[in-house]
């Protein structure tokens, strides 16, 4: 009673093809192949942008020195 017996299954199959028909569902499966190649496809560009390394860009510490000199911050006015 706890299992399914080949009867249970093809009675589940049957109900399947009767709700969806051949035609739906050799259509779902085409959309789920699709799918699947569009996910690779993916996958493949996403390696690509990765093996491509960017030029490292440094910053020059020393390059405005006037601009990191300023005696007002945090001071208040009155």
């Amino acid at each position: 009673m706890g299992s399914l017996s080949i009867w249970h299954w093809i009675v589940v199959i049957a109900v399947v093809l009767l709700l969806f028909g051949r035609g739906k569902i050799s259509d779902l499966m085409g959309d789920v192949a699709q799918g699947i190649k569009a996910f690779k496809k993916g996958m493949q560009d996403d390696e690509k942008t990765a093996e491509k390394t960017e030029p490292v860009k440094s910053i020059d510490h020393n390059a405005s020195p006037q601009a990191a000199t300023r005696s007002d911050v945090g001071s208040k006015a009155v």
